[in-house]
């Protein structure tokens, strides 16, 4: 009789969805205490219960692997700070950033490697994470009171976009030291996006 080794699971019969989801997310959980680059295909193989050959017939390389754990992070976190549009625009935009910071803080390893490790910088990856950048502007856009006809439309999401990048950059900045409260973290966040885009539209609709 046979013991199995300490956290390897015994494999179980899935249908390819369910075991590509499956492998995606163990990926995902080992991002806790180690970086995107670190995710061995062999601990991955031996968590699942399965051979690391057949782990490469859902992922041609394992680049590819971890770019799909990458965008299943990028996707959690856009749920996790969607805004609750029962609230005013301001306290809406206050409660999304306090999530955004959270969601960094409790998933720093992941949060750094998908803005900043070697997957960042692959063509898919980048293009995934602008297309979560843009959806977050729309969805702060979608808010504002102006028509679609309106003049000033393209540079305000323009600066939104930008001022997106600066929450992104000022937060795994700030989970270096944490040289301030994550207060006045949230402060200067929610503070920075009227004074960047000077859009009296925006300044109006967060003072309302």
């Amino acid at each position: 009789m046979t013991t199995r080794s300490v956290g390897e699971t015994k494999r179980v019969r899935l249908g390819p969805e369910e075991r590509r989801l499956q492998l995606i997310t163990l990926g995902a959980e080992m991002l806790v205490d180690r970086s995107l680059e670190d995710i061995a295909v062999d601990d991955i193989a031996k968590q699942a219960g399965i051979s690391r050959g057949l782990l490469f017939h859902y992922f041609a390389s394992k680049q590819e692997f971890h770019e799909a754990i990458a965008r299943h992070v990028s996707t959690e976190f856009f749920a996790a700070i969607m805004p609750n549009r029962e609230l005013s625009l301001f306290d809406m935009l206050r409660d999304s950033i306090e999530r955004f910071v959270d969601y960094a803080t409790e998933h720093s390893a992941s949060y750094r490697s998908v803005l900043r490790g070697p997957a960042s910088v692959t063509p898919d990856m980048a293009d995934y994470v602008n297309e979560t950048r843009a959806a977050i502007a729309d969805l702060i856009v979608s808010e504002l009171p102006l028509p679609p006809e309106d003049p000033d439309l393209a540079r305000l999401t323009l600066a939104i976009r930008g001022w997106i990048a600066f929450v992104e950059e000022t937060i795994l900045t700030w989970m270096i030291d944490k040289p301030i409260s994550r207060e006045a973290l949230v402060d200067l966040l929610v503070e920075s996006l009227p004074a960047l885009t000077l859009s009296s539209a925006l300044i109006t609709a967060l003072r309302d």
